[in-house]
This record gives structure tokens, C-alpha cells and sequence, in this order.
């Protein structure tokens, strides 16, 4: 294990929040990362031992990247598989594995994934464009999702009625059967190469209702003891089936009648996973380190409950960003703020978050609502 600590370079596809948070993680282990990404001002550019702006789905750009490191992983799924299965076939560790990075990429054959191997999921149908989906008006209501590029919200909506099919995608992907479900919780899992196994106890999410994207976490979920063990149980399974290397945040429907069903899938830290800096006696950030490196895993328990909040870039405004409420905030006990580095704000941009700790659940909700209503992402524009 010391050898690994010293003398492997860690390459990551990605700069964004969550490479940045693994390096926050991987300062505590004289780890070096290098870090691919698109945008020349990311948020890893001046954290990051070795900093390389480029496209993550150019083949030449991420193999050659990938040739100065010994291990590999991703913080985002589009990437260029191809560069990353050449270069696992020269012998360089990649995880998450690439075949595995290719299913995920397409959400039609992440669906049929389950149904092969009997994962519990929502039914559904694979489509070829809009006329094809309106061709199966009877299939609603349904989630109507792109098979591919799909990312935070985009690609994905719900068609209740027939009135709803005008606004069909006109692309190969599915239509799954809308499930009227009583929560929606999500598990994540790790496995390194050697094979040792985690779970991280289920946590509670409520997305914004426009934004597609998760608006409060709360951890520990509010479910029975036996949903939190059918949770983890079939978190670890889709792990196994994959035989997967690395973290996987797996969120899922508790249904009305108790059935715990799988929604999608992230190979990759995940926003469900964030308040582990905080709440848990293992981030998800440095489990993600432990897994890819093949170092032992660490605890993933709760040290305490925790809430947290998703900080979007306020409607209406973009430019350089201005922060509301911050010092106010930082006089409440128990409340961590994580800005990303980022300098510009548009509507619903992730910019930050805030982990909330208390062990009195009502005093932690109420808490997480007062906070999100004092923290605002503006623009000085």
C-alpha cells in the first residue's frame, strides 16, 4: 500500500466539483492526481499536481493523457471508451472499467442490464424516435428518457397523457412506466480490486421541482429496517454484476407497497454521497480514492444525521458570481458550506453545497429549510 500512496499517478476524466473534492481527499495521502477536462478554467485547474485542458471524447486526447498515468478513473461518464479500453489493454489500471462506462453512457442498455440479470426496475420499452413513442400512447403515463447524453436533468421527462406526446424526443430511447413511489432514496456502494465490498447507509432525496436535479439530501433515509437492507442488498448486487471496480451510487423507488426498485445508476462520486465529507466516518471522495487504488475501504457509517442542500445558480441570474448569506450562515453550529471554484453562475448551476449535521432529526429539517432559503447563488451583474 505504501507504494501505491508514493509512487502511482492517479489520472481523472473530469475537473468539475467532484474531481476537485477527490483532491481535497487525496491531499491527505500525498496522492498526485492529474486531471483531464474540457474547460481551461475548471474548478481542478490550480489544485491538481498536473492540470491538462482537452476533450474527454477525443480518442488522441484521452490516450495520450492516460499514457502518463498508471491509474485511471472518471468523474463524469462522457468520455471516449475506445482511448480508455486501448489503454487497459496496454495494461494501465482503468476503473471504473470501460466496457462498464460504455453500457452506462446508454441508458437503454442500462435498462435492459437489469432486466438480464433480474435487477428490480420499472418496466418499460425501448424507442426509436417520437413517432415511435407516440405509436405506444398506451405504455402512458411513462418517464420518457434519451438512450444517450442525457446528464442533471436533461434528456429526461415525464409524458402523464396523450397531450404530453407533441413533446416527445425524437431519438432512440425508452419509456419507462411511471411509478407512483412513496420515496426516493439512494445507496452507494464500493468494491476494489481485491474485492472488498461497502455500503453506505440509504439516503432520503427531494429534487427541485423544476430542475430535475436533487434539491435537499437527507441521511439517514426515513425507511424501515427491512427497505434499508433490500436497499443495499440489491446496491451491492448491481455491483457484483458488473463487477465493477471503484464507487457506484445507486439510486432507487421505494414504491407505495414497499418494493425497492432501481432507478439509474453513477459509476463515479455522486451528488447523493456529498454530506459523507462530513457525516460519515469515510467520504465518498476518499472511498472512491481507496477503491480505484485497491487500498483497503473505509468505514462508511454515519457518524451523525445529516441534511444537505444542493446550492443552484439562482433563475435569472448569469455571470461572475456573488454569494448571499454566507456569513450568516457560518455562525450556525453545525453547518459546512463548499463553494466549487467556480466563477460563473447561469440559472441551476451546481456551484456548491452545505452539509448540515444535528442529531435531533425535526431540529436538522428545520435547520436544512432555513439555510436553503439564506444561501443565494447570485451575479454581480
Amino acid at each position: 500500500m505504501t507504494n501505491s500512496i508514493q509512487n502511482q499517478i492517479l489520472g481523472v476524466l473530469g475537473g468539475g466539483q467532484l474531481g476537485r473534492m477527490l483532491i481535497q481527499s487525496a491531499i491527505n495521502y500525498n496522492q498526485d492526481i492529474h486531471i483531464l477536462d474540457p474547460d481551461p478554467n475548471a474548478p481542478c485547474k490550480d489544485i491538481a499536481q498536473r492540470f491538462q485542458a482537452g476533450s474527454l471524447k477525443d480518442f488522441d486526447t484521452v490516450y495520450s493523457f492516460g499514457k502518463g498515468c498508471d491509474v485511471i478513473t472518471v468523474e463524469i461518464e462522457a468520455v471516449n471508451t475506445d482511448a480508455l479500453l486501448k489503454l487497459a489493454d496496454e495494461g494501465k489500471k482503468v476503473f471504473p472499467q470501460p466496457p462498464i462506462l460504455k453500457l452506462i453512457q446508454d441508458k437503454r442498455e442500462q435498462k435492459q442490464f437489469y432486466q438480464l440479470h433480474g435487477i428490480p426496475t420499472a418496466d418499460f420499452v425501448l424507442t426509436e424516435n417520437k413517432a415511435d413513442v407516440i405509436s405506444k400512447k398506451d405504455f402512458l403515463p411513462a418517464v420518457n428518457k434519451l438512450g444517450k447524453e442525457g446528464y442533471d436533468g436533461r434528456g429526461v421527462q415525464i409524458l402523464r397523457s396523450e397531450a404530453d406526446l407533441e413533446n416527445a424526443f425524437d431519438a432512440p430511447g425508452l419509456l419507462e412506466k411511471f411509478i407512483d413511489f412513496d420515496k426516493e432514496i439512494a445507496v452507494t456502494v464500493a468494491r476494489n480490486e481485491n474485492g472488498e465490498l461497502i455500503a453506505y447507509p440509504a439516503v432520503e432525496c427531494a429534487f427541485h421541482p423544476t430542475a430535475n436535479l436533487v434539491e435537499f439530501l437527507f441521511a439517514p433515509a426515513q425507511i424501515s429496517s427491512e427497505i434499508e437492507e433490500k436497499a443495499q442488498q440489491i446496491a451491492k448486487e448491481v455491483i457484483l454484476k458488473l463487477d465493477m471496480v471503484g464507487i457506484l451510487a445507486v439510486e432507487l423507488f421505494v414504491t407505495k407497497s414497499g418494493e425497492v426498485l432501481v432507478n439509474e445508476i453513477a459509476p463515479r462520486p455522486h451528488n447523493s454521497g456529498h454530506h459523507t465529507i462530513e457525516a460519515n466516518f469515510t467520504s465518498q471522495f476518499e472511498q472512491h480514492l481507496r477503491a480505484v487504488m485497491n487500498w483497503p475501504l473505509g468505514d462508511p457509517s454515519l457518524r451523525c444525521p445529516a441534511a444537505m442542500i444542493n446550492l443552484l445558480g439562482e433563475d435569472g441570474f448569469s455571470g461572475p458570481v456573488l454569494v448571499e448569506g454566507k456569513e450568516v450562515a457560518l455562525t450556525e453550529k453545525g453547518v459546512y458550506i463548499h463553494l466549487y471554484g467556480k466563477k460563473l453562475t447561469k440559472p441551476f448551476r451546481k456551484m456548491g453545497h452545505v452539509t448540515i449535521l444535528d442529531e435531533n432529526i425535526n431540529a436538522l429539517k428545520s435547520k436544512a429549510y432555513r439555510i436553503k432559503e439564506l444561501i443565494k447563488i447570485k451575479s454581480t451583474l
